[in-house]
C-alpha cells in the first residue's frame, strides 16, 4: 500500500533531522503531533540540499544539485518520488499549499554556495532570504494549517526569526566556513581582521531580528508555539554564549551547547513558557 511508503518516507525525514540536529529535533518533538511529520519533511529536504553543497567535496556538487532540483520538480509534478525525502516533502507542499516560489528561492541560495565565496550586502541579503527566511515561511504554512490571514500576520516575524538563526550559524561557523569552505558570508568583513567592533555590529543586527521574531512566536497557534519557542530559546542561549567570548576565540574554535545543557535549557524554557514569560 502506498500509505506504507508515505509513512516510511516521513520516517526517513525524521531520521535525517535527528541525525543532523538534536536542537531542531527537540523543538519539532514539542510541536503538536499532527504537524510534526510535515516539519520533519521540510527539514529533511533542506538538509539534503545543504549537504550537497557543503559536504560532498569529492563529487560534482553542481551536477548533484541540478539533479536534486530536477527531481524535486518532478516529485511536485507527479505527486510521488522514489526518493523518500522528496516524496515526504512533496506531500507536505501539496497538503499545506506551500508556495513553489519559496522552494525555488531556497534552491537558488544553495546554488549560490557553489559559486560565491565572498558576499557583498546584496548577495548576503539574498542568501539569507533563500537559505533561512523562506524555510521559515514553509514551516509557517504548516503551523497555520491554511489560515491565510494568520499566515500574513506572522510572515514578517517568521522571516526575522529565520534570519536570526542563520546569522548565528554564520557567526558560530565563521572559522569552518572560511577555512574549510572558503566562504565569508558577512559583507564588508575581512576575516583576518575580525575583531570586537565587527563582532558587536553583527550581534546588534541579530538582536533586532530576535526581537521581531519573538513577537511572532507569541501569536503562533498553540500547536506550534512551544516547539518554536524552544528553538528560539536554544538559539538565544547559543547567541549569549557567543557574545560572552572574544572575537579571536570564535576564530579558533566552534562555540556550541552540549547535549546535557540542551536538556537543561528545555526544562527552563518550559518553566518560562508555562509562566508566560516569553
Amino acid at each position: 500500500m502506498k500509505a506504507l511508503f508515505d509513512n516510511a518516507s516521513h520516517f526517513c525525514s525524521k531520521l535525517i533531522t535527528k541525525h543532523y540536529s538534536t536542537s531542531f529535533s527537540m523543538g519539532i518533538n514539542l510541536l503538536s503531533a499532527e504537524i510534526r511529520p510535515a516539519i520533519y519533511s521540510i527539514y529533511g529536504f533542506v538538509r539534503v540540499a545543504d549537504e550537497i553543497v557543503d559536504s560532498f567535496f569529492e563529487y560534482n556538487s553542481a551536477e548533484l544539485l541540478a539533479e536534486f532540483r530536477k527531481e524535486t520538480e518532478l516529485a511536485l509534478k507527479r505527486r510521488i518520488s522514489t526518493n523518500p525525502i522528496l516524496h515526504a516533502f512533496q506531500e507536505t507542499v501539496h497538503t499545506y499549499n506551500i508556495d513553489r516560489a519559496h522552494i525555488k528561492t531556497f534552491l537558488d541560495s544553495m546554488e549560490m554556495d557553489l559559486n560565491k565565496k565572498i558576499y557583498e550586502q546584496d548577495g548576503y541579503e539574498q542568501y539569507i532570504v533563500g537559505s533561512a527566511e523562506v524555510v521559515g515561511l514553509m514551516c509557517l504554512n504548516v503551523f497555520c494549517l491554511g489560515d491565510k490571514k494568520l499566515y500574513n500576520s506572522l510572515e514578517f516575524s517568521a522571516t526575522r526569526l529565520g534570519s536570526a538563526f542563520q546569522k548565528i550559524n554564520f557567526l558560530r561557523d565563521l572559522k569552518a566556513d572560511y577555512e574549510v569552505l572558503g566562504r565569508s558570508y558577512f559583507p564588508g568583513i575581512n576575516i583576518s581582521e575580525f575583531d570586537e567592533t565587527v563582532k558587536k555590529q553583527i550581534e546588534l543586527d541579530i538582536l533586532k531580528d530576535f526581537k521581531d521574531g519573538l513577537e511572532g512566536i507569541k501569536k503562533l497557534p498553540r500547536r506550534a508555539r512551544f516547539g518554536v519557542y524552544v528553538a528560539y530559546y536554544y538559539y538565544i542561549c547559543l547567541f549569549n554564549k557567543i557574545k560572552g567570548v572574544k572575537a579571536q576565540q570564535i576564530m579558533s574554535q566552534r562555540i556550541r551547547i552540549s547535549n546535557p545543557k540542551k536538556v537543561g535549557l528545555l526544562c527552563f524554557s518550559y518553566v518560562r513558557y508555562q509562566a508566560n514569560v516569553l
